[in-house]
């Protein structure tokens, strides 16, 4: 994959953040098209071959969640990165649900960004990010049964102190087992954990 003929689609209402995105991936060689609105967005959508999208969690029209669920309703197969703010991760983890590739924190490093964009390129599997599933349950049988119970709730996307209060434990202890989790899980990130989560099928209704 050659990055100047790899297309990113941002879509974000704030037109400072679109035209900053652009110019960064510009300048590390992808090519950028740029979409005022989610609505914008889903009404070129038909027409969009290749390339991936960028799209922020939180917008007026449309959240970013909405808009995945609408694309793949229309059965319009897109890579999908979300980007999100602290707060929203567990709508950020509902679009991984709904079929988002990868979600990235706020604030974030250049290199965060294009290496979920690389990853889309590749055309990895959306969920686990070209893990084997079969890697990913043995590593979930290793799983203490209280370590299966913080994963749920990380998965759930809940916070710390909404697990410990749950699962009736110090948000301390729910630290403990979820650096344990991550440790035996062998993800470096939270997006990947999630992944591999639902690739197996984790936490799935």
């Amino acid at each position: 994959m050659e990055r100047g003929d790899y297309i990113v689609h941002i879509v974000d209402d704030e037109e400072p953040v679109r035209k900053s995105l652009a110019f960064m991936l510009t300048v590390s060689g992808f090519a950028a098209r740029l979409h005022e609105s989610a609505t914008a967005f889903l009404a070129a959508a038909p027409t969009i071959r290749d390339g991936c999208l960028v799209t922020d969690l939180r917008m007026p029209d449309l959240s970013g969640v909405d808009l995945i669920r609408k694309l793949k309703d229309a059965g319009v197969n897109i890579p999908a990165i979300v980007i999100t703010g602290h707060g929203d991760v567990p709508m950020a983890v509902e679009a991984m649900k709904a079929g988002a590739l990868d979600f990235i924190e706020k604030p974030f490093e250049d290199e965060v960004l294009i290496a979920a964009i690389e990853r889309a390129a590749r055309e990895l599997d959306r969920n686990a990010g070209g893990q084997d599933v079969h890697a990913i349950l043995e590593r979930l049988g290793q799983l203490s049964e209280r370590e299966r119970e913080v994963l749920s709730g990380v998965v759930a996307g809940h916070a710390n102190k909404t697990i410990a209060y749950d699962l009736d434990i110090s948000p301390r202890t729910v630290e403990v087992h979820r650096a344990n989790v991550m440790a035996k899980m062998e993800a470096r990130s939270l997006p990947e954990l999630v992944r591999m989560a639902l690739a197996a099928g984790f936490g799935l209704k």
